[in-house]
């Protein structure tokens, strides 16, 4: 199903507005696969957190992937993923049958996500401070 949404996004340019987000709310419900490393995990978390807080998530999605560039000693949280990975999956996206709906799909679908990991919204919010420096 993810990758029927990705076609879908890379196909019509009306459902891929939130590309990114599917993106980082797919890879926090599957960190097994997605977040395996230090970097993918800051890059991930720091997107979801950018995008669910802010209204500037392509402007601090930048500044965390040049932060992250080149060696970087970070250290990957120990307690993940978290028990619970969210209530709404990528089925209730990918049902979605008109661009808008798909939209609205997908910010209900990353929220639920992103609620799920509240106990890592502190360390979020660091990292996107620390790449805005």
């Amino acid at each position: 199903m993810f990758d029927e949404l990705l076609a879908r996004e890379f196909g019509d340019y009306r459902y891929a507005r939130l590309h990114r987000l599917t993106v980082d709310t797919y890879a926090l419900q599957h960190p097994e696969q997605y977040m395996r490393s230090a970097k993918s995990f800051v890059a991930h978390l720091t997107g979801i957190c950018a995008a669910m807080e802010t209204d500037q998530a392509a402007e601090i999605n930048r500044s965390v992937q040049q932060w992250l560039n080149g060696a970087k000693s970070l250290e990957r949280p120990l307690d993940v993923p978290p028990g619970k990975r969210g209530t709404i999956t990528v089925a209730y996206a990918h049902a979605a049958t008109e661009p808008q709906e798909y939209l609205k799909r997908v910010q209900e679908w990353a929220g639920s996500a992103w609620t799920a990991w509240a106990s890592h919204h502190e360390i979020a919010r660091r990292w996107v401070a620390l790449a805005q420096k």
